[in-house]
């Protein structure tokens, strides 16, 4: 049989890849981006050091001493982040964590130092939980049994808000996973004057096995878990539904904890909440993205700015990360 000649290929009318030609078009056409003003930088701050600790876990996250904190928050103001996010680590804890009370409590103190420091450039935002401060590691308080209290947390959550307060922060972040914190925390607020203080609600914070490098970050004391007051990993439609309580208990901005495990969950929140969206790119998630990179499995840079911008592109518009400072250089 004699071959006939070859068939014209039939050319495509419609062709996508003609908006990916050049950097320039990439950058114009892009449906995503992520600027320095919407990333806040957690912070670590240990009470008695004389220079910063690193962090084994996290490579180039530190525990701060005040005097280091200080030059980090700075250059967190020079390069245009949107905030900082404070954690104090107390010298010594106890079964209430009573540090977190004190006016003279290394996180307080902290609050005052930042606010004097750079208040006018960055939002300064507190970690309002107890974990940090209490010797058995749990958000809350317990009972007899050795369950955490809900009730009895709340009201220990109240004076935390009206300490941070006073000391000076724009923003509370109720991160305990207690029922109707947001509105013990509003009320102790505006019953102490302090109406302008905003909260950051974690709203759907979920028992994940990706906190693992946070917990050397603040020494944790846990003993046990947080999965009876913690999200179950597996539900979804709850995470919203924390959300929408939050915002009618007065929230100013919700959060989904961790991000990107969670991106769903990101997705579903905001659409359907009616005010900012934040998402918490955490320590484990840092800590693969760090790991791989070292034994040079990934592009390092690429990988932080591509987990970012899929945050983003979920709908957070606010993303808590420990890269934010780098980010912000690499956005320029």
């Amino acid at each position: 049989m004699t071959e006939g000649p070859l068939e014209p290929v039939s050319r495509p009318l419609v062709r996508p890849r003609r908006l990916r030609t050049t950097p320039a078009l990439r950058r114009m056409v892009a449906e995503t981006a992520v600027r320095p003003g919407q990333l806040v930088l957690p912070v670590f701050v240990r009470e008695g050091l004389d220079e910063p600790r690193p962090i084994a876990s996290m490579p180039g996250v530190v525990q701060h001493t005040r005097d280091s904190l200080l030059k980090a928050v700075s250059e967190a103001a020079e390069l245009g982040l949107g905030g900082v996010m404070l954690f104090g680590i107390p010298a010594t804890k106890d079964a209430v964590g009573s540090g977190a009370l004190d006016p003279a409590g290394v996180l307080n103190l902290a609050i005052t130092d930042v606010v004097a420091e750079v208040g006018d450039a960055l939002t300064v935002m507190s970690d309002l939980c107890l974990d940090e401060f209490t010797d058995h590691g749990h958000c809350g308080l317990l009972d007899a049994d050795g369950r955490v209290d809900n009730d009895r947390t709340l009201e220990a959550y109240a004076e935390m808000a009206r300490a941070h307060a006073h000391a000076g922060v724009d923003m509370v972040g109720p991160s305990g996973m207690m029922d109707g914190q947001v509105r013990v925390v509003r009320e102790a607020l505006d019953a102490s004057e302090h109406t302008d203080v905003s909260i950051l609600a974690y709203s759907a914070k979920y028992a994940s096995a990706f906190f693992g490098p946070f917990r050397e970050a603040v020494d944790s004391s846990l003993q046990g878990d947080r999965r009876t007051y913690q999200q179950d990993p597996a539900n979804g439609r709850e995470g919203v539904r924390e959300a929408l309580l939050d915002v009618a208990e007065g929230a100013d901005v919700v959060m989904v904890k961790p991000a990107l495990a969670y991106l769903d969950v990101v997705r579903a929140v905001r659409e359907a909440v009616d005010v900012p969206v934040a998402a918490y790119n955490i320590s484990g998630e840092y800590a693969m993205v760090e790991a791989a990179a070292a034994q040079g499995w990934i592009d390092r840079e690429a990988a932080i700015l591509e987990a970012l911008t899929s945050i983003r592109r979920a709908g957070a518009d606010v993303i808590l990360t420990y890269w934010a400072a780098e980010a912000a250089r690499l956005l320029r």
